[in-house]
């Protein structure tokens, strides 16, 4: 495996601790959350949704991903900030419906508006996978469907679970090989940090 620069180790301590935590944790489920902000402090607002999932209850976060700056989804390219993207790789004992409401009420903390389709945001948070579960609920349908398209979910994604399956559609692998990486710039100079 080939030395990335952009992924950063993680302390043995930090992950002593994380795991240790998993023990308060009854038949834990693996879900992966997709961040992005192009609005105020995006790097901060990052590192504050990161932080704000780790402090709910039945959540353990085990990955944060690089961060990667990305040009705006489906709008006219230069009409808003860039993105900055990460993906979160968690243990959780909550539903689906659950973290739903938990990442909505991370998104509200944050005054993010909902005004527009593709609408520029302080957060977007979003479930793209949990546990293997493949639903086309209304409510929330998963995986995501649109994360094999997204080159900002699965490059990140793919950086901290090489091995890493999108339910029901492939390897994250060979869905980034499929869309590239030309759409993403990986910032090496920013990092965000496992809570404590």
């Amino acid at each position: 495996m080939s030395y990335d620069p952009t992924v950063q180790p993680v302390p043995a301590s930090v992950v002593a601790q994380v795991d240790a935590a998993d023990t308060t944790l009854q038949n834990p489920k693996v879900a992966v959350i997709s961040l992005g902000s192009n609005l105020g402090n995006r790097l901060e607002t990052l590192q504050g949704a990161v932080d704000a999932l780790e402090d709910t209850p039945g959540v353990r976060v085990k990955k944060v991903s690089p961060v990667y700056e990305t040009e705006p989804w489906g709008v006219q390219p230069g009409s808003q900030p860039n993105y900055f993207n990460a993906v979160v790789v968690l243990k959780t004992t909550l539903p689906p419906s659950s973290l739903l409401e938990r990442g909505r009420a991370i998104e509200d903390a944050y005054a993010r508006t909902r005004t527009e389709r593709w609408g520029a945001r302080t957060i977007d948070v979003d479930i793209v996978a949990y546990e293997g579960v493949v639903s086309d609920d209304s409510e929330l349908t998963l995986p995501h469907p649109r994360a094999h398209q997204r080159a900002f979910v699965l490059a990140p994604w793919y950086d901290i679970d090489p091995a890493a399956q999108l339910p029901g559609v492939g390897a994250v692998g060979l869905l980034l090989a499929a869309v590239g990486r030309d759409t993403v710039q990986a910032r090496a100079d920013m990092e965000l940090h496992l809570p404590e």
